[in-house]
């Protein structure tokens, strides 16, 4: 079987991306350009309801999410579709554009989008730095960071004896004895396999 735990080393950031009327957690952020005008791709999932929003809006925000800053930050913008619920709710947030923006992360880049390049599975898209704006001094969450502690990230948390099924690639969360037959992760749509079973 292929370990695709063998991508974690290919380690990233941590970063909450917003548009008008969607946000969502991603990890797969490049600097692509520099000079007078840098440049920052972000791949987003096909069947994410963000991505959708990508495709309709021309400005879009990456918020850098820091090793100490809160974990279930994680939940509510990683584990939900904006599609079904407003995720900025209960955030301190900002907002630029219609945009809106959370303001307890490290700080975030405004870009206008200047190119998408399609895939099987994502979309990247790509926009040039409108505005840089730092709200604290802190250290990043590099993705290696967040599979490597994510149970301590996430708060995980059960009853005594109940179970919880951990996604050992994007860290989704599923409560009960056993998983269905034919599970799917509704993040990054892996199989059950990859899934490890952790009782607290």
């Amino acid at each position: 079987m292929k370990d695709e735990t063998l991508l974690h080393k290919i380690s990233q950031g941590m970063y909450v991306l917003s548009t008008k009327n969607s946000a969502c957690f991603v990890d797969a952020v490049s600097q692509v350009g520099g000079g007078d005008t840098p440049m920052i791709s972000v791949a987003v999932m096909k069947k994410n309801y963000t991505n959708e929003m990508m495709h309709k809006n021309d400005k879009f925000i990456i918020a850098i999410f820091g090793k100490n800053d809160d974990g279930d930050l994680i939940k509510t913008f990683g584990f939900q579709s904006s599609r079904d619920v407003d995720k900025f709710q209960n955030i301190e947030h900002i907002i630029i554009d219609d945009i809106k923006v959370p303001t307890n992360l490290i700080g975030y880049i405004y870009l206008e989008k200047v190119d998408t390049i399609e895939n099987n599975s994502h979309t990247l898209f790509i926009g040039k730095v409108i505005d840089l704006v730092k709200f604290k001094d802190d250290e990043e969450m590099t993705y290696a960071y967040y599979q490597e502690h994510k149970g301590d990230v996430l708060k995980l948390k059960t009853s005594t004896g109940k179970t919880a099924w951990v996604c050992q690639v994007c860290g989704y969360v599923y409560y009960g004895e056993e998983l269905p037959d034919n599970f799917e992760c509704p993040v990054c749509t892996l199989g059950k396999e990859y899934f490890k079973k952790q009782i607290l």
